[in-house]
């Protein structure tokens, strides 16, 4: 790997005598790590579940290190939501945002989900998510991981920022605008960003930053929180760019978060935003400012709700009711919506708005044709086993597991149709998927677009 000469006298002059330690970290192979879903299970929990060996990520609480032999996106907790892939330094930005349950959340640049998997976790089912990528492509592969996290208090939309920002004014409590960025941080992790570097540096990003967070700043509450990350070096991509937002808004204020020994401290004089130095701690590159916007958190927030009305339980169809009921959950707190055949629950606090392309807004319960009801993927991986009627368990390394999986037909635990002919299908207690009795043997309903390759 051969590093730009222009990059490597920056980092000279911006390190000092930490120089020499952070070109050797270069030598290093880097980190692999993958997060907990809390949504679904807690770190205690998974640790006695799993086979692999794991390291904690010691400024991460549901994070960990693994090894290189391990494989875990070929394994069937994966395909079970039970945690996400992601580099370890990656997890620092939605960890330090402090989210509650009932906030609504805005992920602005969310593609492919790492960041937005762990807000929506953390709201515990109460409040909104709402994840945006402005590319739809990377906003399907968003939807998937969300879906796959089990997160239903959702909505994900597919905009540029600043179309988004004047129909959710001042509405968000918390928002988190991981920018794209130079990528210096990632030199180490992936050596195509050099390329990339050298074609579009610092200067391209700096003005799509700005406008988003600008954006950002015109959706968030009165006393709510912003956090701006990128994972590069860059001054002008980093405190620069919060020096500028400051200046342009007076209400805004840069505040700690949560500290950690190998944390470095923001230049500038920024000395509450954070910079994650390879040499300095088990990860890539990253810089982090939290941003907190004065004013009375009760005002503003009032922007025009979807012009849609939504359906009370007892106005869907006989068969979406029925099978509702085989769900120990109650529905009577949201409203539902039927578009196009499909079936949508919206939590309470979930809200569309006019003029938005979303990709899904509120919890796809199934599709309702020819007076059947059919259950989704994404309605399967926000319940646990206990909460359907009928459920199956297998154990991770039991055939059966990984046959259901590539979307084979499979042998039930028992004949019976019970109260039901569908089956919850489980791996080791948490849920995958769906299948339906059909005489001996299981109907297999997995997501074909998920199926084990």
């Amino acid at each position: 790997m051969t590093l730009p000469e222009s990059y490597v006298q920056k980092m000279k002059e911006l390190l000092g005598i930490e120089f020499e330690a952070f070109m050797n970290s270069f030598s290093d192979a880097p980190f692999q790590g993958l997060r907990v879903n809390g949504r679904k299970l807690s770190p205690e929990t998974y640790l006695q579940l799993t086979d692999f060996k794991l390291t904690p990520v010691p400024w991460i609480g549901n994070g960990f290190y693994y090894e290189d032999d391990a494989a875990p996106a070929r394994h069937p907790h994966y395909y079970a939501g039970l945690y996400y892939l992601q580099e370890p330094s990656a997890m620092t930005p939605a960890n330090r945002l402090d989210i509650q349950p009932g906030h609504r959340v805005l992920d602005l640049c969310a593609a492919p989900g790492g960041k937005a998997t762990e807000l929506g976790s953390r709201l515990q089912g109460s409040g909104m998510l709402l994840a945006n990528d402005i590319s739809t492509s990377r906003a399907k592969a968003l939807l998937k991981n969300l879906e796959l996290a089990g997160i239903s208090n959702l909505c994900v939309s597919a905009e540029d920022p600043v179309h988004l920002a004047p129909c959710y004014p001042e509405y968000f409590d918390r928002i988190l605008i991981d920018a794209p960025c130079s990528g210096e941080g990632m030199f180490r992790r992936e050596h195509s960003m050099i390329e990339y570097w050298k074609e579009a540096g610092p200067d391209r990003y700096v003005p799509v930053q700005r406008s988003l967070l600008e954006s950002g700043v015109s959706m968030l509450k009165k006393g709510g929180k912003l956090l701006y990350s990128t994972c590069t070096f860059s001054i002008k991509e980093d405190e620069e760019n919060i020096q500028w937002i400051l200046e342009q808004h007076p209400e805004l204020h840069l505040i700690p978060m949560e500290p950690y020994e190998g944390f470095s401290e923001g230049l500038l004089g920024l000395t509450d935003a954070v910079r994650i130095f390879p040499h300095r701690m088990k990860g890539e590159g990253h810089f982090l400012a939290l941003l907190q916007k004065e004013g009375d958190p009760d005002e503003g927030g009032n922007a025009e709700k979807t012009a849609e009305k939504l359906l009370p339980l007892e106005k869907l169809p006989e068969p979406v009711q029925e099978f509702l009921k085989l769900i120990h959950r109650s529905f009577r707190e949201g409203g539902f919506l039927i578009e196009r055949e499909q079936v949508y629950y919206f939590a309470p606090g979930v809200e569309r708005r006019k003029g938005i392309r979303y990709l899904r807004s509120g919890l796809l319960l199934g599709s309702w044709k020819k007076n059947r009801f059919e259950p989704s993927q994404a309605l399967a991986m926000t319940l646990t086993m206990k909460e359907f009627v009928c459920s199956c368990s297998w154990r991770a390394d039991d055939p059966r597991t990984v046959k259901y999986l590539k979307g084979e037909t499979v042998e039930p635990d028992d004949t019976e149709k019970k109260e039901t002919a569908w089956r919850l299908i489980c791996v080791d207690g948490y849920p995958l998927g769906w299948a339906k009795l059909a005489g001996s043997m299981l109907k297999n309903k997995y997501n074909p677009g998920w199926r084990w390759q």
